[in-house]
């Protein structure tokens, strides 16, 4: 047996034939081998992640005031006359698990995104007017972190209302300092088009509880806000 322990001893001690040349594990610890790595992937200059960010902005389309009975293959078949979908997406509600009566839907090509708006911009699904915009500048770096900030900052809360109709000069703090003269607000945000500071000409104000979601929708509802009149109803 002593014969046998030692000779298999000394197989495993000796170094393979033939080193790695890909490692087999997700997390190698292949000490001792070369390594190569297939299709290595070379890092995007600063100007080429920034016209890639831009293009794609370009392409993914806001649809606003949807049915909230719409759903992500209806929506992409009907987005889907005027151009080739990538993605169509129904935004949800974390808490209730209902529409937000919006969505996003990506074009595959910014000729197809601009066909879109053209075509359904203004018109009706399930008897509502729905609103179609694009990301039309990107953001610079400053206006990100601003954005960023505003989004971060934003607290989440099951008693939230969707603002609708919003005049472009809204802001986050003119939003929430509009809503506290009616109800004990804890945030608010102007929701903006994807990759730039524009408005997306709604938002959302969150509240601390059911009493004053209730006392918002009932008192601010088609209430006018720096010129334009409002649509205020359950998130």
């Amino acid at each position: 047996m002593a014969g046998i322990s030692s000779a298999l001893t000394s197989n495993l001690l000796q170094p393979l034939k033939t080193p790695f040349t890909t490692c087999p594990f997700t997390n190698p610890i292949c000490v001792g081998f070369p390594l190569t790595f297939k299709n290595p992937r070379r890092p995007l200059s600063v100007s080429a992640q920034a016209s890639e960010v831009a293009e794609v902005a370009a392409r993914r389309l806001y649809v606003g005031n949807i049915p909230r009975t719409l759903k992500d293959l209806e929506l992409e078949n009907i987005v889907g006359e005027f151009g080739s979908v990538e993605k169509a997406e129904v935004m949800y509600d974390k808490y209730s698990g209902r529409s937000r009566r919006f969505a996003f839907v990506t074009m595959k090509t910014i000729e197809d995104a601009n066909a879109v708006i053209e075509k359904l911009n203004g018109t009706e699904i399930g008897g509502r007017q729905i609103k179609v915009n694009v990301t039309e500048k990107p953001l610079v770096n400053t206006d990100m972190s601003i954005l960023q900030g505003e989004e971060s900052t934003f607290v989440d809360s099951p008693y939230k209302v969707y603002v609708g109709n919003l005049a472009k000069t809204v802001t986050s703090e003119s939003l929430s300092k509009f809503f506290s003269e009616k109800g004990k607000v804890l945030s608010a945000k102007v929701s903006r088009v994807p990759g730039t500071s524009k408005s997306s000409g709604f938002g959302f104000v969150s509240f601390s509880s059911e009493e004053d979601v209730e006392a918002a929708i009932s008192l601010l509802n088609n209430a006018v806000l720096e010129g334009q009149n409002i649509r205020v109803n359950k998130a």
